[in-house]
This record gives C-alpha cells, sequence and structure tokens, in this order.
C-alpha cells in the first residue's frame, strides 16, 4: 500500500481511554507518512487539551459538554447548557473543517466527537469511528449509519453498527505491550526489589485510582493479610487517593506491599506480576490480552451502559480473565486473586487465552482502512 500524505483530523476525548487510541493512531499515521498532517478536536477543559500537545500535536477545542445524570443544582445548571453548547460546537467544527481541510475525520468517541463528525459527514468528508469497548458508546451509534467504517475490538458489534462498514482491529496500544520473558520478569522484580521466590500481584487503579480497589487492599491489610503467606503485591493507588494511603500505611511494616500513585515503567510492573487485578476499561482489557497476563477485572459501575462489564464478559466467556463485582470487591477480591496466584495450571488457561484474543497491530489496521477509505 501506498502512504500518501494526508491531512487528517482526530477527534473526541474526554478520558484517557479515549485519548491513548487517537494519539495512537496519530502515531501510526506520522510514521507510515511523516509528511501527514493532523489536528485534533477536543473538548475545551477536558484533559486531551493538555495530553495531546503533549505529544507533539495541535489541537483545537470545542465548548462542548456532556449531560450529567446526578442530581444537583451544578448538574442542572450544565445540562440546560448542553443543546446551546452542541449547536455552537457543531458550527465551530464546520469552521475548523473549512480551515484545515481534511481528507478524513477521524472519531474516537466522547463529547467533540459527535459534533466534529456530524459536520464532516454533512460536509460530505469521509469519515472514520474507533469504537474501543464491548457496548458501543451513543456518540458512536449516533454516527454509524454516516460514516464509511468502524473499527472494533470485540466481537458482536453487528448489534450497534452496520455489519457491513465493521473492521476487526483491535484497540491500539503501547508498543511494549507484549508477552514478556523471564529477563523482563527479573528486571521488574528487581525495579520493585520484590523477592523471585513468590507470587506477585500487580493492583492497577488507573491514573487517578479506583476507591473500590482500594478498600477491598485496605480491607485485606486491616485483617492481617490473610492468605498472603509468600505472595508480594504492587499496588497502584491513583494520585487522587494517595495522601489517604499514606496516612493508612503509616506506621505498618508491610515490606510485601508497594504502593505507589503512578507506575512510570507499566512493561515491567506487567512483566513481574503473576496475577493482575484491574478495571475493565477497554485499554486495560487490550493492554493485559497483548501481555499474555491472568487478570481478575472489577468493572466500574460508574461509566455509561456499563460497558466495563461487557468488555470483561467477553474475555470471561472465552476463559480468559476472571470478574468480581464492584459491590463485591471488598470481601471477595482479595480472596479471587490469591486462589488465582497459588494455581498455576489455572494462571497458564487465562494467559493463553487472552493472548488469543489480543490484536496488536490495531493502529496499523486503522491506519490502512483509513488509506482503504479514501483510495475508492
Amino acid at each position: 500500500m501506498e502512504y500518501s500524505k494526508l491531512r487528517v483530523i482526530i477527534s473526541g476525548g474526554g478520558t484517557g481511554g479515549h485519548i491513548f487510541p487517537a494519539v495512537s493512531i496519530a502515531k501510526k499515521l506520522k510514521e507510515v507518512n511523516p509528511e501527514t498532517e493532523i489536528l485534533f478536536v477536543g473538548a475545551e477543559g477536558k484533559m486531551e487539551m493538555e495530553k495531546v500537545p503533549r505529544e507533539g500535536f495541535r489541537i483545537v477545542g470545542l465548548p462542548i459538554v456532556g449531560l450529567q445524570r446526578q442530581l444537583n443544582l451544578k448538574n442542572i445548571i450544565n445540562d440546560v447548557q448542553v443543546p446551546f453548547r452542541f449547536v455552537g460546537s457543531i458550527a465551530k467544527a464546520r469552521k475548523i473543517i473549512k480551515e484545515f481541510k481534511p481528507q478524513i475525520a477521524v472519531g474516537v468517541g466522547g463529547y467533540a466527537s459527535a459534533p466534529l463528525l456530524m459536520a464532516a459527514t454533512r460536509m460530505k468528508i469521509p469519515a472514520l469511528i474507533q469504537e474501543q469497548n464491548g457496548f458501543a458508546g451513543l456518540t458512536n451509534k449516533m454516527l454509524g449509519d454516516k460514516v464509511q467504517s468502524i473499527c472494533v475490538a470485540y466481537e458482536g458489534m453487528e448489534r450497534f453498527f452496520p455489519a457491513d462498514k465493521i473492521v476487526m482491529s483491535g484497540n491500539p496500544i503501547r508498543p511494549e505491550m507484549h508477552p514478556y520473558g523471564a529477563a523482563e520478569r527479573e528486571e521488574g522484580l528487581k525495579m520493585y526489589g520484590f523477592d523471585p521466590s513468590k507470587k506477585h500481584i500487580l493492583i492497577v487503579g488507573g491514573s487517578l485510582g479506583s476507591g473500590t480497589l482500594n478498600r477491598a487492599m485496605k480491607a485485606w491489610i486491616e485483617a492481617g493479610c490473610p492468605g498472603g503467606e509468600g505472595v508480594e503485591v504492587l499496588w497502584q493507588c491513583g494520585k487522587y487517593y494517595k495522601s489517604g494511603i499514606d496516612a493508612f500505611m503509616q506506621g505498618r511494616d508491610l515490606p510485601g506491599i508497594q504502593y505507589s500513585d503512578f507506575i512510570s515503567r507499566m512493561d515491567l510492573a506487567y512483566a513481574m506480576a503473576d496475577v493482575i487485578i484491574s478495571r475493565s476499561g477497554a485499554s486495560s482489557v487490550s493492554e493485559i490480552c497483548a501481555t499474555a497476563k491472568a487478570a481478575v477485572f472489577v468493572p466500574s459501575p460508574n461509566v455509561a451502559e456499563d460497558h466495563q462489564t461487557h468488555n470483561a464478559m467477553a474475555l470471561v466467556r472465552k476463559d480468559a480473565a476472571l470478574i468480581v463485582k464492584d459491590a463485591d470487591a471488598a470481601k471477595d477480591l482479595m480472596n479471587t486473586a490469591l486462589a488465582l496466584v497459588r494455581d498455576p495450571e489455572r494462571i497458564a488457561v487465562l494467559e493463553r487465552n487472552a493472548l488469543a484474543m489480543a490484536l496488536p497491530d490495531a493502529a496499523k489496521t486503522i491506519v490502512d482502512e483509513i488509506y482503504r477509505i479514501l483510495a475508492k
């Protein structure tokens, strides 16, 4: 395939789960042709407005806001503004498109995706959307009939989209995420000062952290770490919870538990772990498959359409992961993980089945689909 120079708009954001795939697609576009010009469109005040420029890309913000489900005065004021901001965002999106003159628009979901892709498709600009989750988001469902192609990460997405437009691409992940060998495991254990003769659990709560995972870990520690003999834990608690965890851990002599708000070398953290405890956001699930790790997922109940449960169940149904409900985590999570970490045969089955579900070349597949659309 010839990768000619393109002009591409990429829209979406609001969460890391939308931003990281968008940046990965952009980087792959620049890799296949460094002359390609890319403009990101995000939502004013959202994290993409900071994160995307750090990755070296230009971004423009739309005044779009999302509906808030929780009833309070602040949210009522926000929700009254939604239709007016949406109309304003479509107008601004049209202006951006006229000025930038993209050959194609790519949407990754999130607030800014809807007005930008609505404007683009009305202006006869070819468009592609990438749906990260096993249950399609509202924005992408609305756009499915209007775009040329829909790149997905899970089977059965014809429930939401026209079957003839679906491309099974997977979710773009960091290139350092792959199955690890003994040398990388040893490097990871050395980095965290862990004992190679013991078993290791990695708890990943995301950049902000997970209150549920932290509460489960605290409950286990308060109970005296039952069943934790011969097991060491690397616990990523998130920056939002770090000060509270510092206070909780003060005076506790627990050398087998290392905790921090952020893990800079996630590749080595994955490499040293026998079992991973994680939320089941799209990027986390894709990375766990790509690294062939045994995981216990605790889907967040605080997401639209309960999509994290759909993500986790896609693996559970194929015997590629375990699941513990958010409401049951405090009493069941550590027991489930500890039973698994002591069962090497079960771990091997989960690892093998997770790897079979991995689609590690997602960004390249999406980029090739962009060029295929434009070659028509």
